[in-house]
């Protein structure tokens, strides 16, 4: 079983996850083993730097030969799958990263977000947690689940989110007037 990455920062212990999905197998492309993966992570150019890839959560080592862009996708060759019918057998697998193979970049990983806990930056009123980000083209999207159930989003742009803090499970934001128009 993959083991997750334990930090001790000011006194909190944080577990990130050791494997982070970067994609799912749409289909086989040709027929001499290539397979075309969907992209969860910041495009081909990011994924592109990585010469090992994942399945089952880092359980079984996938190691690639090729690699080429198509359109917003990947299409990629691996080692040891050469016919179409060993590309099936991937069909709709989710492929992972190993965070150790990621450059650092001094950012943070989408997945590292969810979860974390939002509050305002101006009072520190809890408003929910971190429930998923949607790329929108222009910026980030986050999807905060508010306690009375509702799910509100917010634009992940400086003059909205203030402070995120990952090892302190943390997100600081100043709302923009009117972005939660049903709150008293």
């Amino acid at each position: 079983m993959p083991r997750q990455r334990l930090l001790l920062k000011n006194g909190v212990l944080v577990l990130r996850k050791k494997y982070l999905e970067c994609g799912k197998v749409i289909t086989t492309h040709g027929v001499q083993g290539e397979v075309k993966l969907e992209l969860w992570c910041d495009g081909f150019d990011f994924i592109s730097h990585f010469k090992r890839l994942y399945l089952e959560k880092g359980a079984r080592l996938l190691t690639v030969e090729g690699m080429r862009p198509q359109k917003n996708m990947a299409l990629i060759r691996f080692e040891g799958i050469n016919t179409m019918d060993d590309a099936l057998k991937l069909r709709g697998k989710v492929l992972y990263i190993d965070r150790e193979d990621a450059p650092d970049t001094g950012g943070y990983f989408i997945q590292d977000l969810i979860g974390l806990e939002v509050f305002d930056a101006d009072d520190g009123r809890l408003y929910g947690h971190l429930t998923g980000v949607s790329a929108t083209g222009a910026n980030d999207v986050y999807h905060i689940a508010f306690p009375d159930g509702k799910e509100r989003l917010i634009p992940a742009i400086p003059q909205v989110v203030i402070r995120v803090d990952i090892d302190q499970n943390r997100i600081e934001i100043r709302p923009l007037k009117g972005l939660f128009e049903d709150e008293d």
